[in-house]
């Protein structure tokens, strides 16, 4: 079984699955980067806690309103790209 980060990408579902408890190393390292992290001032954990991605469309504007859910159903379907999942369900 691969061991290191580098080759984790690569595994497939099963090698992963198959992989049931992490290594004494594995788990010494996440230790490590828990404390580290836990050492940290409040608010800088909260700071490195949220990511901002933009989004396009919906970023754009402050805000939008609609009278109804159907007319914002039909405008996320017309505006935003498929990749959001804003668009009717499959």
């Amino acid at each position: 079984m691969r061991s290191s980060r580098s080759s984790m990408a690569s595994m497939t579902k099963t090698e992963l699955t198959l992989q049931a408890e992490p290594s004494a190393e594995t788990r010494a390292e996440w230790l490590a980067e828990f404390e580290a992290a836990a050492r940290r001032p409040l608010a800088t954990r909260l700071r490195y806690a949220f990511i901002h991605t933009y989004k396009p469309v919906l970023d754009d504007e402050p805000y939008r309103s609609f009278e109804t859910m159907a007319e914002y159903r039909a405008w996320c379907a017309e505006n935003l790209p498929a990749w959001l999942g804003y668009g009717p369900a499959v």
